[in-house]
């Protein structure tokens, strides 16, 4: 990756991953100008549990985004051992690409919990966040949290989201159940679901 460029961050489990995450990338790549985005899975996250084995679910993020020129699998957090912290993950790929501004792509949800992430003040230092304003959300309060952030250091940039009723916890519901997915997920992404059997009893 060459310096100077404006790489944004898709962080997450990707518990499947799905079109709700593959269109906010979307938006933040057109409306910010980014010249990349990265899909970063979560390794073992100190803030979730029960969440499928990482090999599995890095290979639905690579079969959803495989091709999609402006869009990167990166596993600098899956091949970290122990938790992962976006703090240090953000520290990591600055050090090896100093010139290169990062935005962290994030949900409304997210921006109200960042302050109990790990360092967040670090996190601001070396990003720009940049958050989904969907109409479940009450627009004012989120641009009074991010005043409020601000004054800690956090730079934010506000997507316009249409609004898309699919969550990760609801395709896994939906697998259980023995419901189609196709609308919610990638064709290939649903194929590799069945083909392993992922998520027909809770993991």
């Amino acid at each position: 990756m060459r310096d100077g460029k404006k790489i944004g961050i898709m962080g997450g489990t990707f518990n499947p991953i799905h079109f709700g995450h593959l269109k906010l990338a979307q938006c933040a790549q057109e409306q910010v100008g980014l010249d990349k985005v990265l899909f970063m899975p979560s390794g073992k996250s100190y803030m979730k549990r029960n969440v499928l084995a990482p090999p599995k679910r890095v290979n639905m993020v690579d079969l959803a985004i495989k091709d999609n020129p402006n869009f990167e699998l990166s596993l600098i957090e899956v091949q970290k051992l122990g938790n992962t912290y976006t703090c240090e993950t953000l520290e990591t790929l600055t050090r090896s690409n100093p010139d290169t501004h990062y935005y962290f792509i994030i949900g409304a949800d997210s921006l109200f919990q960042i302050e109990q992430w790990r360092y967040p003040e670090r996190i601001f230092m070396l990003c720009t966040l940049v958050c989904a304003v969907r109409d479940d959300y009450d627009f004012d309060a989120i641009k009074k949290k991010g005043s409020n952030l601000a004054k800690s250091g956090a730079d934010i940039l506000y997507l316009n989201m249409p609004k898309m009723e699919i969550s990760s916890s609801d395709i896994r519901k939906r697998v259980r159940n023995n419901m189609p997915i196709f609308e919610y997920v990638p064709f290939k992404v649903a194929e590799y679901i069945k083909e392993e059997r992922l998520y027909y009893e809770e993991n």
